[in-house]
């Protein structure tokens, strides 16, 4: 009689066999593996944590101004526009965290990855905290 193998499964409280996974090691499994998708109800805090650096806003900023450039375009002109004297490492690794928050996506072609804005996450930032235009409640 053959021995059948079983393949246990990485989950954030430990290594389970497939036989006893439950709903919760599911979840735990996924956002161990997997990229979240963003909810546009209740922005998450990378967003906030996204912007909160002047580097990361400046390339927002850009990508506003002309999306879909390349690395070497967006270094180009941060360089140029904003004096942001960063190296392309550290730029990518701004680009990373913007696209990790939702603010941007990418795309390859051939051998450029090119970038876009997206300003979904912060629309949601805006509609959470809606800014008054009441002349009285600027006053009080």
């Amino acid at each position: 009689m053959a021995a059948s193998a079983s393949v246990s499964t990485p989950t954030a409280d430990g290594w389970v066999s497939p036989g006893q996974l439950t709903r919760k090691h599911a979840l735990a499994y996924y956002r161990l593996t997997c990229k979240r998708t963003l909810s546009w109800d209740q922005p998450p805090m990378d967003v906030y944590r996204a912007i909160a650096d002047p580097t990361r806003r400046a390339i927002l900023d850009e990508l506003v101004d002309r999306s879909g450039q390349s690395l070497f375009e967006i270094c180009g002109r941060l360089t140029m526009k904003h004096r942001i004297d960063s190296s392309r490492q550290a730029i990518t690794q701004h680009l990373d965290v913007l696209e990790a928050a939702g603010l941007i996506r990418t795309r390859r072609e051939g051998r450029s990855k090119l970038h876009w804005f997206v300003g979904g996450p912060l629309k949601a930032v805006a509609e959470r905290w809606p800014i008054s235009t009441d002349e009285r409640t600027l006053e009080g």
